[in-house]
């Protein structure tokens, strides 16, 4: 097993395998794969942080960032990282490959002068490494809401010292669904469908700390 930074020839492989590894898990399809399509060129992409993990020579799980900002009362900003999609091969999950390439992307993003990293995903699969709910560091989104989904992990301990601030995530996120659509009826077909996960997703999605 090896952990090394995404090549171009790595390109459709892992577009592919985030395609197959999200599609019907959050909606009927998936967004992900145009994500990843699209973020690689946005200014906010960070390439050295881009990593994929190989098994006896076959990629089996990718891992991206791009950076956002914190912005505090006063104005003051604060340039940190978030990751997203995070994908792993669905023949290689929950065997522990999703979090060494986490923790080798924690190690890296700390050696590029990183202190703090936000994400939006399920609680159980971050609390173990290390991430909290966004409300314990004073971290909302602009409207001050306090999302359920929203963490956040401190690289370096006690980066924040309980000021209040504002996230503020890259333009990138910001994806088309009609363009993302698109994308996707150029590639191989896939049946959309209703799967439980779904509603999870809703759920989650839409709960907030008060």
């Amino acid at each position: 097993m090896i952990i090394r930074n995404e090549e171009k020839r790595d390109y459709k492989i892992v577009e592919s395998m985030t395609r197959k590894a999200f599609y019907n898990l959050y909606i009927p399809g998936c967004v992900e794969h145009y994500l990843v399509h699209r973020m690689r060129e946005h200014q906010d992409f960070i390439k050295e942080l881009d990593f994929v993990i190989e098994l006896d020579g076959q990629i089996i799980g990718n891992i991206m960032y791009t950076k956002a900002r914190l912005i505090d009362e006063g104005g003051k900003e604060k340039e940190i990282l978030t990751f997203g999609p995070i994908c792993i091969d669905k023949g290689y999950q929950r065997k522990g490959f999703g979090k060494r390439l986490m923790e080798h992307s924690f190690e890296r993003g700390i050696e590029l002068g990183y202190d703090a990293i936000v994400i939006f995903g399920s609680p159980v699969n971050y609390v173990s490494r290390g991430f909290k709910s966004c409300k314990k560091y004073n971290v909302s989104l602009e409207n001050g809401k306090y999302p359920a989904a929203m963490m956040v992990k401190e690289l370096i301990p006690n980066v924040f010292d309980g000021r209040r601030w504002f996230y503020k995530e890259s333009p990138v996120m910001a994806i088309d669904e009609e363009e993302a659509r698109q994308y996707d009826s150029t590639l191989e077909k896939i049946e959309k469908k209703y799967q439980s996960s779904q509603d999870e997703f809703y759920i989650m999605s839409h709960a907030f700390i008060e």
